[in-house]
């Protein structure tokens, strides 16, 4: 990895979650396609991830999104979502990020009351919609791509918890979506820690037992994260996504929750124009709108449109020494979970 003196950081965060932007001073990422430049940060060179991710730069509970040109000429910027474990193609959260980086900044020209941003991502088109007064962004929207569910109450065999059942659903990365109940918890901040192993854990048991591929993108082929959820008497859904090596999101979680939607279109219990709220294990809340309805493939598909909030509360310049030991970073397993081996 090379770059010219530092990185410059905007350091933001979505309903709890840090979603750092990385808006000057990277490396180019070879590839044509911002698909491919992700491939590239995951199979040739992902020292630059390594970098602004891990210690002692970094901390487990954040992400950094790598802002790009856009390879496609019917965007605005680009992005990537880099986090511990690999770099990923969408994130709902970080998209909200980076949108409001991107216009309270003026890196895009912010328009009152409403600006309308185009994304280039890895998982495809993102359209973000900002409701802008006064130089802030009050809430961005953001139309995600197609969300489709691959499997409903799929069995899944656990080495904690004997046969769970699981849905398989797609929301911008592929999820694992389990009822909380079947492992005996409920999503609240004092279960933050067993929920996170938990997760990791059932994640690791689906290796073997789920085959996925997304039908058009190549290399979206695995489950990224399980999401725990529950269902609240006001039909707000509570959400807890899991994050190697062993996290909880703070959000409700972008990706996560059309995905759920997704699993709800299938049922039947969500019809074009019906919102949904989902409330993360601390209390923030994201809504999730079906907006459309289309196919991926041979899967019936929602269009889900997120709507949430991100507040810009600092930024931060990134050095690395000629003489530094520790230019790629390094993970402990008392703040980081069990797996940091694995990263």
């Amino acid at each position: 990895m090379k770059f010219e003196k530092s990185l410059d950081l905007l350091l933001v965060h979505c309903q709890g979650e840090i979603g750092k932007v990385l808006v000057g001073g990277a490396p180019e990422i070879p590839g044509a396609t911002i698909l491919e430049k992700m491939n590239h940060i995951n199979q040739v060179d992902d020292s630059l991830r390594r970098f602004v991710t891990f210690e002692p730069r970094a901390h487990v509970a954040q992400t950094v999104n790598l802002l790009l040109p856009p390879c496609r000429p019917d965007a605005d910027a680009a992005f990537i979502v880099l986090q511990a474990d690999k770099a990923h193609p969408m994130s709902g959260s970080n998209c909200i990020c980076v949108v409001t980086a991107l216009l309270e900044t003026g890196r895009v020209k912010m328009v009152e009351p409403e600006t309308t941003l185009r994304l280039d991502t890895a998982a495809g088109l993102i359209v973000a919609r900002a409701v802008c007064e006064n130089g802030r962004c009050l809430s961005v929207s953001l139309d995600n791509v197609p969300a489709f569910a691959v499997s409903l109450d799929t069995p899944v065999m656990t080495s904690a918890f004997g046969t769970i059942r699981a849905d398989i659903a797609f929301g911008g990365v592929f999820y694992a979506l389990v009822d909380v109940g079947q492992i005996g918890l409920t999503i609240a901040p004092e279960n933050a820690r067993a929920l996170a192993e938990a997760g990791i854990a059932i994640k690791a048991d689906l290796k073997g037992q789920i085959t996925i591929a997304h039908p058009y993108i190549a290399g979206l082929d695995e489950v990224a994260y399980v999401m725990f959820r529950d269902h609240e008497a006001d039909g707000t859904i509570r959400t807890c996504t899991t994050l190697k090596p062993g996290r909880v999101d703070r959000s409700p979680c972008g990706t996560g929750s059309s995905a759920n939607l997704a699993t709800l279109y299938a049922r039947g219990q969500v019809k074009v124009g019906d919102i949904r709220t989902s409330k993360s294990t601390i209390g923030g809340t994201f809504t999730a709108q079906a907006i459309g309805e289309t196919t991926v493939g041979a899967y019936p598909a929602v269009l889900p449109r997120i709507t949430g909030k991100a507040w810009i509360y600092g930024r931060e310049e990134l050095r690395l020494s000629p003489d530094d030991p520790f230019a790629t970073g390094f993970a402990l397993s008392d703040t980081w979970g069990p797996q940091v081996g694995e990263l």
